[in-house]
């Protein structure tokens, strides 16, 4: 049985990538003063976050139509494919993962599997690549799940973000009320928790400096207790200089780990907002 690999924009995959391992990306659409647009198609980062400056109401979020989903996986079978494992954004964030599933057996003679990442950006860009070589590989669709359970277990991240509002607007900060972020002039960690998955607050900090320096300490404490090499990235939004400083820091204070970076790009930053910055890390994917 031949697997395509199918992920959304929100992995945020370099077009290298994409072509390296024949990962089929689905856009994402983003709303901005009314008007439509497709992440990584017809809006990217730089763009996005100049509009948001400006924009005149919150950005909202929408998800593919299952139109289009059927589309994609009509066109995989006529490219040869028997099925198609697609890799979304955490289901706490989007409902995409409940729709793929509907669409199971939405085209005949081909099989469509959905896959929970339960968490988005780098990380499941990451789950995304490895799924994309072992498919290559010819790795069965069962094999590709084990492998991508594995890796999801060990994932870890803490987000610091500048303001808390478009998260509390979007709903997708539980518990929001905990953290009046902007009143009380604090730069929040936020993780995503291990029992629910929804992106939760962490610990107030009284500053962006202050903030970085106890997800680094967080780091440090997570590598400490594992015994596998682990992949570790820095995720910006619209704040490029600070993520590749934080990262060149990273670099000097860890040598050990292998780091890359990753970014926000529009469906995120709509809910997380400017100038956030994340410190993620897993099993380094090559280790499995």
């Amino acid at each position: 049985m031949t697997v395509a690999i199918v992920t959304d924009s929100t992995a945020y995959l370099s077009p290298e990538e994409v072509a390296e391992y024949n990962i089929q990306v689905v856009p994402i659409p983003v709303i901005i003063d009314g008007k439509e647009y497709h992440e990584g198609v017809d809006i990217e980062r730089e763009e996005f976050y100049d509009m948001l400056a400006h924009t005149e109401n919150f950005p909202t979020t929408s998800q593919p139509a299952v139109g289009d989903w059927i589309k994609l996986f009509e066109q995989l079978k006529q490219e040869g494919y028997d099925e198609a494992f697609v890799i979304d954004l955490s289901s706490t964030i989007s409902s995409a993962v409940k729709t793929v599933e509907s669409l199971r057996d939405s085209v005949e003679g081909f099989t469509v599997h959905a896959y929970d990442s339960k968490l988005t950006v780098r990380p499941m860009g990451l789950l995304a690549l490895k799924a994309g070589e072992m498919a290559q590989n010819g790795a069965s669709v069962a094999e590709i799940t084990e492998t991508l359970d594995q890796l999801r277990e060990t994932i870890d991240e803490y987000f610091v973000v500048d303001d808390l509002q478009n998260l509390a607007r979007g709903g997708r900060l539980s518990n929001a009320s905990a953290f009046l972020g902007s009143m009380l002039k604090i730069k929040p960690i936020l993780t995503f928790d291990d029992k629910t998955n929804y992106i939760v607050p962490f610990e107030k900090v009284r500053s962006m400096k202050k903030s970085l320096a106890r997800a680094e300490n967080l780091f440090q404490e997570g590598i400490a207790e594992v015994d596998y090499p682990v992949r570790a990235m820095v995720i910006y939004s619209n704040n490029l200089e600070e993520g590749q400083k934080w990262l060149a820091d990273l670099q000097v204070k860890f040598p050990e780990v292998e780091f890359d970076m990753g970014y926000f790009g529009p469906v995120i930053g709509t809910h997380l907002g400017p100038g956030a910055l994340a410190l993620g890390w897993m099993r380094h994917p090559d280790s499995l």
